[in-house]
């Protein structure tokens, strides 16, 4: 059982980046999910409502971000004054971000058809997870609510073969947006982990992770004229428990320690769930 591919995603909702290792720390992968875009009042925006920022690339350097989009001129960011900062909220939590210069928000808005900006969680913004799963002071940055998402090649195997058998079509790992991916053959085996182990590195399974209508948009253009996984989800993956209602696919991990994973790492699992996770049957 080894890590079959790894990716961040610098800016919140754009486009991930597929890469060989990334170092990790308490955050999860370096680089995942460090800007974001807000409405002026700063409440945060994804996919969810702006589809449109599918379409955007981000490739970091280490002295400015470029942002491309098909038929727009690039957008390089410099890195934003500590000094210019707003608070944002991110689902419940809120968090004092550092903002982009004025010429890169005028230039975003005019992308998006409605004024936004992006912010940065720089080394001055706090965000702490939930430690009812995560345990006490795990802090993430712009992440839904975990440092790491993990998901397993066998477990999309198993979701598209229930979608072929109603012919709705197939769907592939990006729409469910993980940072680390599992090459192993067995479905769902994930329920059953409570903590397992790359590079050296703890990391436990507190969560799984309930899915929303980004699963059906293609992560390149954000249409959603494209095979829905939903359906599939809802047959076979409905959570049975109220504390984390609605369809499962990923779980939601914690890092226990510091170092490097890579493509190629091999994957022990430490400690399982022997219960799993409870499902709706139908």
């Amino acid at each position: 059982m080894r890590v079959s591919d790894l990716f961040i995603y610098p800016l919140k909702s754009a486009r991930g980046i597929a890469i060989p290792s990334a170092a990790v720390d308490a955050f999860g992968l370096a680089g995942d999910r460090r800007a974001m875009l807000v409405d002026p009042s700063g409440n945060f925006i994804t996919q969810r409502e702006l589809q449109a920022l599918a379409r955007i690339d981000i490739q970091p350097t280490p002295s400015h971000l470029r942002l491309k989009m098909e038929g727009k001129p690039d957008i390089i960011v410099p890195p934003p004054h500590p000094d210019n900062r707003m608070d944002i909220v991110v689902w419940k939590s809120a968090v004092n971000a550092s903002v982009a210069d004025e010429d890169t928000n005028k230039a975003l808005s005019a992308w998006m058809g409605r004024e936004v900006r992006m912010v940065f969680f720089d080394r001055l913004a706090k965000r702490i997870a939930n430690p009812e799963w995560a345990g006490q002071d795990t802090p993430v940055t712009f992440t839904d609510g975990y440092q790491i998402l993990v998901t397993t090649t066998g477990s999309l195997k198993a979701l598209n073969a229930n979608l072929a058998a109603h012919g709705e079509g197939a769907v592939g790992m990006e729409r469910f947006r993980p940072n680390i991916v599992i090459d192993i053959d067995e479905e769902w085996p994930e329920d059953r982990w409570a903590a397992i182990e790359i590079g050296g590195i703890r990391l436990d399974l507190v969560k799984p992770c309930s899915r929303c209508i980004m699963t059906t948009q293609d992560q390149q253009t954000g249409s959603r004229d494209v095979p829905n996984p939903m359906p599939a989800m809802g047959r076979i993956r409905m959570s049975a428990d109220r504390r984390v209602p609605g369809p499962l696919f990923g779980w939601n991990a914690v890092p226990r320690g510091e170092g490097s994973v890579k493509i190629g790492d091999t994957v022990t699992v430490l400690e399982e769930r022997p219960e799993g996770w409870a499902l709706k049957r139908r």
